[in-house]
Formats: C-alpha cells, structure tokens, sequence
C-alpha cells in the first residue's frame, strides 16, 4: 500500500500493471533485436563470417596475451614480495640472535660486576677489622706494658701508708695514680672484680689456696696477689688470686 499527498492510502494495483507493461514491451523488444542479429548473420556469406570469426580469434589472442603478460607481472611481484619477505625473517634472526648474544654478554658481565662487587665489599670489611685489630693491639700492648707502673703506683701508696711518710708524699702519690688510672680507663681498661667472688677461669688465676674459718669463704676468693685487668671486654692479664678452703 502506497499513500498520497494527503495521507490517503492508495492502492497498487495501478502501478504493478503499469510496470508489468513496461516488462513486456522490454522482452519484446530484445526478442526483436536478437531475431534482427540471428537474421543478419544469416545473411552474411561464408567468407564473412570466416573473416568474422578470425577477428574474434585474433580478438581473444591479444586479450590472452594481456592477460599473460598480467599474469606475469603478478608473479614476478610475487617473486618480489617473496624474497622480501625472505630478506625481512633473516633480518629478523640476524637481529634476534644479536639480541641473544647482547643479553648474554650483560648477564655475564652484571654477574661479574656483582661477583668482584661482593669481593670488593669483603675486602674492605676485612681490611677494616684489620686496621682496627691493628690499633687495638698497639693500644693493647702500650697499655700491657703501663700495667707494672700502676702496680708500683699502688704499692707505693701501701708502703707510704703504712710509714711515717708526711701527708703530701701520700696525696702527690695517689694524685699520680689517680691521673694514669684515668687515662687508661679512658682507654677501655677496667678492673675484674675478684675479693668475695667464686674461682672463675675466665677471670682468674688460683696461685694458692688458705683454710678459712667461715663457711661463706669457701672456695671463694679471699685476696688477690695481683691484680687482673680487662681492656675493652677482653682479658689482658688474668687477677691471681688466693681461694680460701
């Protein structure tokens, strides 16, 4: 159904009649003109149509040259799109195998940067424990060898104390030991306790034994004959001392 101008529904029925019309008058007309061509053929003699059918033969071989020479310029583009294609994938090895060949060469020197860099690192440490090792040996042996004077300093003040020496010969010798004590401790060096403390061999030294009469005493230590020391946690010279039995 078709509508017109005014939204009228019109039928179709006029217009499929008219274009069934037209269909027909077209039939009839190529029906005539292929009776005319069947009709003019017929007319021709022999040798025309001969010569006729040579031009539709000389027709057909140019078109099949074109078409030939068409077909070979599609093979040679695709001879030429093949070994493109041949040169791009061995581009492509060539550029994937350089690739291998450059991660391998990082891996092996980053593997030898960190190898010699872990070396470095040991070595450095090492070289530090040494230096300090070093210093506090010849700190060690400096102090080893102060340990007799400050010894002599307290024995001194023992022999001033139990004298008849005067008041300042007693404070000018303990003024003395009082400033090397200082300076040693400042140093790291510390007395180990030993007076009223259980034998230990760490620490100390038994150089005699002396029966006590206090049961506290016992396998104690009841007198140090000389004294120990330590210099920064370390023994240097062991306390020997006297154990009560």
């Amino acid at each position: 159904m078709n509508f017109d101008k005014n939204g009228n529904m019109v039928s179709d029925a006029p217009q499929a009649a008219e274009n069934a019309v037209e269909n027909a008058a077209v039939e009839a007309q190529e029906q005539k003109e292929a009776v005319n061509t069947e009709k003019s053929a017929k007319k021709k003699s022999p040798q025309q149509r001969f010569k006729q059918m040579a031009r539709d033969v000389e027709q057909s071989r140019k078109e099949l040259k074109e078409l030939s020479a068409r077909l070979a310029e599609v093979e040679g583009a695709k001879k030429t799109l093949e070994i493109a294609e041949a040169e791009r994938k061995a581009k492509v090895e060539e550029l994937e195998a350089k690739l291998a060949a450059a991660h391998q060469t990082y891996e092996l020197a980053n593997d030898n940067y960190t190898r010699l860099n872990a070396e470095f690192d040991n070595y450095r440490r090492r070289t530090a424990k040494e230096k300090l090792e070093l210093r506090e040996t010849a700190s060690e042996d400096v102090i080893k060898g102060m340990l007799p004077v400050l010894d002599d300093c307290l024995r001194a003040l023992d022999v001033l104390r139990s004298s008849d020496a005067g008041e300042a010969a007693i404070e000018g010798t303990q003024l003395i030991y009082n400033k090397l004590w200082k300076y040693l401790s400042e140093k790291g060096l510390s007395e180990i306790e030993a007076v009223g403390q259980e034998l230990n061999t760490d620490f100390h030294e038994a150089v005699a034994q002396f029966p006590v009469d206090d049961p506290a005493k016992k396998a104690k230590i009841i007198d140090v004959a000389q004294k120990g020391y330590m210099l920064g946690g370390k023994v240097i010279r062991y306390a020997k001392v006297v154990v009560g039995i």
